[in-house]
């Protein structure tokens, strides 16, 4: 019987190979793209330039103190670390010998021009929805305005055999199907234009949106099933919630969504780990049209039932503070260690001290970026409007004990409510953290 089973697992297999080369042969396979482009264009590499800020690729593709664009950024996933190539116009190490066929297929495809599938820490997935004019561009920016840099690719450190690239092609074919945009149904040309921002070049959903077993966005874009953009943990920190409901932003103004955008930061919180990155080096330099088109989409997403509106409880924290009463688990430690920031009523200072009260980052569904904050600190976004770059520093030096009850404390006072942090979530982070690759330094920007 054992035979007869492991004889159908293969005749199965089998069937499902052949009719995955079959399927994937007309996109993947095709014949690169055989177009001419001006890189030459002064307006086309201007616009490319702007192109590639909104897709945040000097983010994700310079390494700490290394040179924009070319490489050794880690990105930690649950089976080792990749870490970004150099896509500066070096003709060795880099980018500079991609016709735009190369670059597109790259780009939309995730495809190498020896047609290695690349693997999907490069967001190909959302990137498929580029129009052609937008590719054009940042071809020409990354071939005409960016340095090149003789700096060889960094292997990843994920063990044989899940190192080898083949299984991609059929990852690509099951989660990363072939689309065009389409836009939402709307009257508002702002929320098309926001939808094709979030769901191609800024690639949202690579951080904001749930991801499956086989590590896939479980949508990637507003199905109808409520997983866009609902939140999710990469690297230790949780994406947070951007539909338009309880956890995410329905007590956000699309005017307080435009300032956190350009700034990192306002009343209601501020930016830190990877955001900071995105705010600092992607979105302050987007004009405010297309920010306001990006905050007014993500105010259109439904929430999911049961999720419109998030109610506080009524703030009994701040009087019991004031006070001198500290026998709630946590207060003592926080009124050691917090209030000089956060304050005995827990709202800071607007667009300095981030507010804890009413901050939808504290109580949150996963309380994974609270607890990595504040094990390890955090830094501002510097940006015109904010050129001080306020730090947090880490409180790892207090116990287990100690910053469980003061994150528990924290995420269920001032009108807060959520569920606890236990000592179990806290040595999980330390581990996270231990293991982290490092991220990208502001000071390595262009």
């Amino acid at each position: 019987m054992r035979v007869v089973k492991l004889a159908l697992l293969a005749g199965l297999s089998a069937l499902a190979i052949g009719w995955g080369v079959a399927a994937s042969t007309p996109y993947w396979f095709a014949p690169k793209q055989d177009r001419k482009v001006d890189i030459a264009d002064p307006d086309l590499i201007a616009r490319g330039e702007y192109l590639a800020r909104a897709g945040d690729c000097v983010a994700c593709h310079t390494a700490p103190g290394g040179a924009p664009y070319a490489g050794g950024l880690g990105l930690q996933t649950p089976l080792g670390t990749i870490y970004a190539t150099n896509i500066t116009p070096d003709r060795e190490t880099g980018i500079g010998a991609y016709d735009y066929g190369d670059f597109e297929r790259a780009v939309r495809k995730g495809m190498r021009p020896d047609g290695v599938h690349l693997y999907p820490a490069m967001p190909f997935a959302s990137y498929q929805v580029v129009s052609d004019a937008d590719v054009e561009a940042m071809y020409a920016y990354f071939m005409s305005a960016v340095k090149p840099v003789a700096k060889q690719n960094q292997p990843t450190t994920i063990p044989w055999p899940a190192s080898m690239r083949w299984p991609l092609a059929w990852w690509q074919l099951l989660f990363a199907q072939p689309r065009d945009f389409q836009a939402p149904e709307s009257d508002d040309p702002l929320v098309a234009r926001g939808a094709y921002l979030v769901e191609g070049l800024a690639h949202c959903g690579a951080c904001h949106t749930p991801r499956g077993l086989a590590y896939e966005e479980k949508a990637l874009k507003d199905d109808g099933s409520g997983r866009f953009l609902s939140g999710s943990v990469l690297e230790g920190w949780y994406a947070k919630n951007l539909r338009n409901e309880d956890t995410g932003l329905v007590t956000w103004t699309e005017d307080e969504l435009v300032t956190f955008l350009r700034t990192g930061r306002n009343k209601r919180t501020a930016a830190f780990g990877s955001m900071s990155d995105v705010v600092e080096h992607s979105l302050q330099y987007l004009r405010d049209e297309d920010l306001t088109a990006i905050a007014r989409y993500l105010k259109s997403l439904p929430p999911r039932p049961g999720r419109e509106r998030w109610a506080p409880k009524e703030d009994v924290t701040t009087a019991a503070l004031r006070d001198g009463d500290f026998s709630a688990p946590g207060a003592m430690t926080y009124v050691e260690h917090c209030t000089a920031c956060h304050r005995l009523d827990g709202k800071g200072a607007p667009e300095v001290y981030p507010a804890l009260a009413g901050n939808s980052m504290v109580f949150a569904d996963d309380p994974s970026s609270l607890i990595q904050v504040t094990l390890a600190g955090g830094r501002m976004p510097s940006t015109p409007e904010h050129s001080m770059a306020f730090t947090m520093p880490g409180f790892a030096h207090l116990s287990n004990a100690d910053l469980a009850e003061l994150m528990t404390f924290i995420r269920n006072s001032w009108g807060n409510h959520a569920s606890a942090v236990s000592e179990a979530d806290i040595a999980r982070m330390r581990k996270e953290i231990a293991h982290k690759p490092v991220h990208y330094a502001p000071e390595a920007a262009p």
